[in-house]
């Protein structure tokens, strides 16, 4: 500490940390300075002269963090016992992964209060100062009258964000209609990020004490759409985070790139240069100057292209328009299903292949070849951007639709009969299958890069969330649940004829309904949602249902009948 009026030291602490300091803010209105080190360690020293400038405490963020996790998840566990299944998954990441260091890169105020109504009184004190902490992995928010976090934002809970490990951040002050700005910069590529954090809705989704927030739990009706005040729909979504922009950096100006002439390989003069940056003797090859341009696949320029408008007053298409072969052999086709926005078809052949065709079915768009048996099931992801397929030889894939390779394998030793069903979740949060008797919900994370020295070994990982057995049925016969939108319900049918609904988010069967068909329902179908309309929040709890010589039945969620 110096004085600034006559540059005289003061007071100079001993070696407090082994590790850098990376950052430092005085709080003037607390008269206390805070420091922070790249092990993820704060101290807080007072600026009093009669406190001989002492550490007043040392926190350690690591510690703070899995604490504040662990309250969240227990008080998830207060609702009621299996409740909050959905939440306690931890985050999935490379195999292997390790964090080692929690870097302190940024320490700033917290316009904290400004973003909640006055008459939400919701912390005790309004005398609190609470504190921005910028980390390589997350943004935290830390109160200064207890020392403990209040919010945590980690970086790669946010598949939308390039960035996972931070090089240096940089925060807004002042809130702007209870928003802060945050600009990150990546360690270890030339990108930046800009991203929009809603405050008040941060500290609101992690903060249970608020009983708003919270399940009510004597709610009976089921509905398809996840209610508001669910406490998991509030955790996974992102609708306190925003990514406004991510940019590439470009550090050489231009001209600075070719300031570094080449060089001879062999520089002494001794050794006779091989030649090659003398001039050639002859002409080698002639340059083909009537270039003609390429021509883009049709498919790539879909998107520019306007679909028709089908008229609203029309009957549901019904006339039969054309017939495709697929394969030049008869082959049946198991499954068929439109990717979300209605531009691209799949069809789980039993011939062992997936076949993705273009909206008219005029071009076979990708082919993926690897099942060993006939493909059950194929799932489109939200994002288009997967394919998930099923198959008779106990085999789950994951194929990224702009590569003929899968991005995902789980073998026979996963499951110990065939896989029927199998589709993402939860906006492609989780992966749903059945096996036998019981459905899977898994966890996963997809990577498509390749280890030169180890191209053989998968670097996408999937893990088990938990196993939902059906009641009194030898095999689950069909399964469906919405990932277009947020959603616990998962509904099941079984070789005994009956109908089973699951709420995930209670972690257990809620509703069986008896001799649905008089044989097992082989296809249930719910309505999805859709990219381009909107319809009322009534209209999702209608499914059907449909069995081999029973037709189809219209069923309402909310009354079971």
């Amino acid at each position: 500490v110096w004085d600034y009026s006559t540059s005289q030291l003061i007071y100079q602490s001993g070696i407090i940390t082994a590790f850098p300091l990376l950052s430092l803010l005085i709080d003037e209105e607390n008269k206390q300075i805070i420091t922070g080190c790249a092990e993820g360690q704060l101290w807080i020293f007072s600026l009093i002269r009669d406190h001989n400038y002492r550490c007043v405490t040392h926190i350690d963020l690591k510690k703070e963090q899995e604490k504040f996790c662990n309250k969240v998840w227990k008080s998830g566990k207060e609702i009621g016992e299996g409740q909050n299944k959905l939440c306690k998954t931890d985050n999935i990441g490379p195999e292997g992964s390790v964090e080692t260091s929690l870097p302190i890169l940024l320490i700033e105020h917290c316009d904290f209060f400004v973003c909640f109504p006055k008459e939400e009184n919701i912390y005790s004190s309004q005398n609190t100062s609470y504190f921005w902490i910028g980390t390589s992995t997350g943004l935290l928010i830390i109160n200064l009258a207890n020392f403990e976090l209040e919010a945590f934002l980690s970086y790669r809970d946010y598949r939308d964000l390039s960035i996972r490990i931070a090089r240096s951040c940089a925060l807004t002050r002042k809130a702007a209609n209870g928003k802060i700005l945050c600009l990150i910069t990546s360690m270890f590529e030339d990108m930046i990020a800009v991203l929009e954090v809603n405050l008040a809705a941060l500290v609101r989704t992690q903060h249970r004490e608020n009983s708003d927030f919270l399940p009510s739990g004597n709610e009976k009706s089921l509905s398809v759409i996840a209610s508001i005040t669910s406490y998991i729909f509030h955790f996974l979504s992102n609708h306190y985070f925003r990514v406004i922009g991510q940019y590439k950096l470009n550090y050489f100006p231009t001209g600075v790139k070719n300031t570094v002439k080449d060089k001879p390989l062999v520089f002494h003069n001794q050794i006779k240069s091989s030649g090659y940056t003398a001039a050639p003797r002859m002409t080698i090859f002639s340059p083909n100057t009537n270039l003609r341009r390429k021509e883009v696949p049709k498919w790539k320029t879909r998107c520019k292209c306007k679909n028709k408008e089908y008229p609203l007053e029309s009957y549901p298409p019904i006339k039969y328009v054309k017939e495709i072969s697929v394969t030049c052999k008869p082959t049946p086709i198991f499954c068929v299903q439109y990717s979300g926005d209605g531009e691209l078809l799949a069809c789980g052949q039993a011939d062992k292949t997936v076949l993705i065709f273009n909206s008219n079915l005029t071009d076979v768009h990708n082919v993926f070849s690897g099942h060993d048996g006939a493909v059950n099931s194929v799932g489109w992801s939200h994002d288009r951007k997967w394919l998930v397929s099923a198959s008779e030889d106990r085999t789950l894939r994951v194929w990224s639709v702009c590569n003929k390779k899968p991005a995902l394998i789980l073998g026979k030793e996963k499951f110990h009969k065939t896989v029927r069903f199998a589709q993402f979740y939860f906006m492609d949060t989780f992966i749903l299958l059945c096996c036998g008797a019981e459905f899977h919900l898994l966890n996963f994370h997809l990577d498509t890069t390749k280890d030169d020295l180890k191209r053989y070994k998968q670097r996408s990982v999937c893990k088990l969330v938990q196993k939902f057995p059906m009641t009194s049925t030898m095999e689950i016969t069909s399964l469906s649940a919405v990932n277009e939108f947020y959603s616990y319900i998962v509904l099941v049918a079984g070789s005994n004829r009956a109908l089973e609904v699951f709420d995930l988010n209670a972690g257990c069967s809620t509703a069986v309904i008896q001799e649905a068909h008089v044989r097992s329902v082989h296809q249930i179908c719910q309505n999805k949602g859709s990219s381009f309309s909107t319809q009322q929040p009534e209209a999702y709890n209608l499914f059907l249902t449909t069995a081999a010589g029973d037709g189809i039945k219209l069923w309402d969620l909310r009354t079971l009948r």
